[in-house]
């Protein structure tokens, strides 16, 4: 056998045993890299599960309940049981206005896309005289998300009213609502809304033991139970002295003042709200 003939055996064999080599480290490769996006979609699956469970839990209180009972407590200046808005907070310079109403949940998504959008505009006109702003609030979420958030933040809500912060610590609210719904309210975070709504001093005393008691849980179970009896399908809903104001009416306020001082004559022909509110919260039966 010549030199020669050899030389390209030997070289031929070295080539194959260096594919072979090769070869080997990349499937060891790919089995590492298969291993570990398994992991990685494991812990995805994990962290999904646990995001899942933290935002079906409510808060870090513990479940309350109120059942309603008109002879309750209720919050300075709010409307009686007998009134055409019954609990409902007014608000505005002018009572003899046309009365606008609007039913939500302060853990409502969409009642805070209106609050976003509008909601200085909504209180505005109240201001100006020109409408009678009644809040009318519900706390139908907590049946649906499985937590006490609604009631709590409904009952705190009273507890600012007394306060004489009750524009304010609505919208701080809804400023500081959950990305995530569900996530809820704790009771601390409650009381820090009222502080941000600029309650101060001894009326802040007063404000935290209110909220801490629970004095008005029993005014929002009230205001929740005409909600559920009046047959609203969702919220958040307004109306105009009884008169169905269209969402993209509520969210633009151009179209909603038109639409009042027109007496509803606008609702076919009001401007349509730039950002659309896309899903209005269903309520549930009262079962």
């Amino acid at each position: 056998m010549s030199e020669s003939g050899k030389n390209r055996r030997d070289k031929a064999a070295a080539a194959r045993a260096a594919a072979n080599s090769q070869e080997q480290r990349r499937e060891r490769m790919v089995r590492i890299i298969g291993a570990i996006t398994v992991v990685v979609v494991v812990v995805a699956i994990i962290g999904v599960a646990v995001i899942a469970k933290n935002s079906s839990s409510s808060t870090a209180s513990p479940s309350v309940t109120a059942s309603a009972d008109p002879s309750a407590a209720a919050p300075t200046g709010t409307l009686g049981g007998e009134d055409t808005y019954a609990y409902g907070v007014p608000y505005g310079s002018n009572p003899d206005a046309p009365t606008l109403a609007i039913w939500e949940d302060f853990q409502c998504p969409a009642c805070k896309a209106v609050e976003d959008a509008n909601g200085e505009g909504i209180v505005k006109l109240a201001d100006e005289g020109i409408v009678r702003l009644v809040w009318r609030p519900t706390t139908f979420l907590d049946n649906n998300l499985g937590n006490d958030s609604s009631l709590r933040a409904a009952a705190a809500f009273g507890c600012a009213i007394d306060a004489g912060k009750a524009k304010e610590f609505h919208a701080t609210v809804f400023a500081n609502q959950p990305e995530q719904e569900g996530t809820g309210y704790t009771d601390d975070q409650l009381i820090s809304f009222g502080e941000k709504a600029g309650i101060t001093g001894t009326d802040l005393d007063t404000f935290k033991t209110c909220v801490a008691d629970g004095t008005y849980l029993t005014w929002a179970a009230n205001s929740t139970s005409i909600f559920y009896s009046s047959g609203v399908q969702g919220k958040p809903t307004a109306t105009l002295d009884g008169k169905d104001v269209p969402t993209a009416t509520l969210v633009d306020e151009a179209a909603l003042r038109a639409f009042v001082t027109s007496d509803g004559a606008a609702a076919s022909t009001a401007s349509a709200s730039p950002e659309p509110i896309s899903s209005v919260s269903p309520a549930p039966s009262a079962s």
